[in-house]
Formats: structure tokens, sequence, C-alpha cells
């Protein structure tokens, strides 16, 4: 067996055959392509080779939980820029390396689908990285090689900021009217070219519509969406329109669904917002101390569990995502995509890595076939990595 079984308190947990979903649930490749857990560690210093009792991620969770591949985001906000990106970005991987070289047992940077299953086999986790934002390129395709070097398994083109080169989800929704330019410019087609040529994987999760449509025009390997949700069912702007799901498909690409609740439930955000207007004084002090608001908002929820938990969706709405994508451009191209440690509130009963099986049993309850399981909780992307790293 290549992992441990669950414990008995979460298959007495899951509503759907317990055995079946612990039996399909150990079998599966489970690969997550999105998680802030680095990010945050530069902040908290937490030893992710040991439980936490905050956040969502450390090593034995994951290992409870079942995960076997965990793409780490490197990412940084748009208060860094030229001289400081890139130097950001590389002092995360330095910390994702400190904590590899702490655990060699336990955890493994891969770069490829083979080393990837060769590290499943032998019961670590395959560590991976994805570079969220590219800002952190500096407008320097050297830096894309560099990063690479480095392992870098696919770039975000945009955060919620632009580059000089292409547009975000963010600003050309909220502020059309002061871009310098929509989607990508000639510069942004070298940034294409390269990544292609490098085997990086392509990430449209942030992206604006004109840029994605720019990438799709150009790309001669399949992309991905590492963390989004859908705009059928929550007028998002980070969410992806049938026909942007529908051309990743095309393009032979996957799309990996994000937990964050802002993106699943279009009642959330209101609510959101007069929650943080209530407790705005607790805010500040929590920004104080980490210096960070995504960090402090999710202390806050911590803090006010009872108050929070009350507007976040039932997990059946997150499963809606997901189903309405596979229905839409089928179970080939669509994953797990977390967000965890990196937003403030998911559905209720996803508290973390633990929580994965619940994913599982939910597709068996809606009679998911085995075979598309595997594909949608990790075949899909190792399917992805080949086609653009060539193994």
């Amino acid at each position: 067996m290549k992992k441990l079984l669950l414990p008995l308190f979460l298959l007495s947990a899951l509503t759907a055959s317990a055995q079946d979903v612990n039996k399909i649930h150990q079998k599966a490749i489970l690969i997550d392509t999105h998680n802030d857990a680095i990010s945050n560690q530069l902040i908290t210093g937490a030893d992710l080779g040991k439980a936490q009792t905050t956040g969502n991620f450390d090593i034995p969770r994951a290992k409870t939980g079942g995960l076997d591949v965990q793409v780490f985001s490197i990412w940084c906000g748009d208060q860094y820029g030229h001289g400081t990106a890139y130097a950001y970005a590389n002092r995360e991987i330095d910390s994702l390396d400190a904590l590899i070289k702490r655990y060699p047992n336990k955890i493994q940077l891969v770069r490829n689908a083979a080393d990837l299953q060769k590290a499943v086999k032998q019961n670590k986790l395959a560590a991976m990285i994805g570079v969220e934002g590219g800002h952190m390129i500096e407008d320097r395709l050297d830096y894309i090689d560099s990063l690479h070097k480095r392992g870098m398994t696919y770039l975000t083109l945009t955060w919620n900021n632009s580059t000089s080169w292409a547009s975000s989800a963010r600003d050309e929704v909220l502020h059309s009217d002061t871009l310098k330019h929509k989607g990508l410019t000639d510069f942004g087609k070298q940034v294409v070219k390269k990544l292609n040529d490098l085997g990086v994987m392509i990430d449209l999760s942030h992206p604006g519509e004109q840029t994605f449509n720019d990438v799709m025009a150009i790309t001669t390997k399949p992309v991905i969406a590492s963390h989004s949700c859908v705009y059928a069912l929550n007028p998002h702007r980070r969410n992806l329109k049938d026909y942007q799901l529908k051309a990743i498909a095309k393009n032979g690409g996957v799309v990996f669904l994000n937990f964050y609740s802002g993106f699943i439930d279009s009642a959330y955000d209101a609510r959101h917002e007069a929650y943080l207007v209530k407790h705005k004084t607790e805010l500040d002090s929590l920004i104080k101390i980490y210096n960070d608001y995504d960090l402090a908002s999710i202390r806050l929820n911590v803090i006010n569990k009872a108050e929070s938990d009350q507007f976040r969706p039932p997990l059946s709405m997150l499963v809606k995502h997901l189903d309405y994508m596979v229905k839409l451009i089928g179970a080939d191209h669509v994953g797990i995509g977390s967000d965890f440690d990196g937003a403030e509130s998911y559905p209720l009963g996803l508290n973390g890595v633990t929580d994965y099986p619940k994913i599982t049993a939910e597709l068996l309850k809606l009679n998911y076939s085995k075979k598309d399981i595997y594909k949608i909780l990790g075949g899909n992307f190792i399917r992805v990595l080949k086609a653009n790293v060539g193994r």
C-alpha cells in the first residue's frame, strides 16, 4: 500500500460507503495544484513538517488526507515589484527547499511526471512549485529560466495586479479605463513562447479575458487554470465563463477547482464585508500583529469561528461547481486546486488537507465512475504535466 489507511473518525464521517471511499481515495494519486502554505510560512515561521494547530496544511495532515502531490504557490503581492519581487520568490523557494532538507524521508521536490510517480511509490509527498504572478519575473525572460531551473512547474501570468505585459481579471473588470493595455503585449507573447519552449505550464486562473484569449490564440501546449470556479454559478470576475472552460478543454488543458467561499457562493462577499465592518477594530489589531491582511483575516475567522461559520457555504455548493464543469467539458479536464492557506473561508466541512476524502465521497454519491474520480483527483494533472514537460 502506498498510503496509510484513514483514521476511523474520518471513515465514520463519510456518508457514502466508507470502505468504498477509503479504497478509491487511497488508490488515487491525489494532487492539489494550489496551496499558499509556503507563502504564509515566511510570516508565521511554522514548521510544516510537524502537525500544526493553525492553517490548512502540514505534512502529517497531508498524509492523513491522502494527499500525494502538492503544488506550492510562490506568491507575493503587488507591493513587490522591480528589484524585490523576484528576490522574494526565491526566498520562498529557499523556504520550501529548507523544509525538504529537514524532512527528506517525507517530502521531495519533483519536476516531471516520472519523478512524481516515483516519489509517490516511495510514500513521500511530492512537492512542486507554482509561481503565482508574472510580476515576479520583473519583465525579464532570463528570470523565467532561473525560476524554471529551481523547479517552477507553472507560471500564473498575473496575480490580481496586471503586469506591463499582461492584464489581470481584476484590472480588466475594475480598472479598465486606466489600463495602459489589455491582454498580451509583444513581450507577453514572448513570455508565452518561452514558457511553451521550457515546458512550464501556463496558468490562466488570474489573467483577464483578453489575456486569456490572447494566450489561447498562440499557445502550443495545453494550459491550466490552477485554482478557479464557474462564472455561470457565481459571476465573480475571478471565475471562468463557459466559453473559457470549453476553450481550455479544446486545448487539452485542465481547470482545477478552487475551494474559496467567495468564488463558490454569490452571497458570500456581502456577508463577509458586513462581518469585517463589525470586527474592524479587531481586524486592524491583527493586521498590526501579522503585517499581512490575508493572514489577519484568516485569524479573525478562527477567533470568531461560530460567527464566521454562519456564512460559509455548504460543501454541496462547491461540488456543484465541480459537477458543472464535468458536465460541460468532461471529466478529462477537471481537477483539484484548493487554494488552502490562501483564503479566509472554505465550505463547511473543508477545514484543511485532512478533508479531501469528503470530495471523493461526494463524487461517489453523484455516481461518478472510479475512472473519472481517479482523473479528477490527479490523473488529469499528470497528463497535462506530461504534455508540457515531455515526461
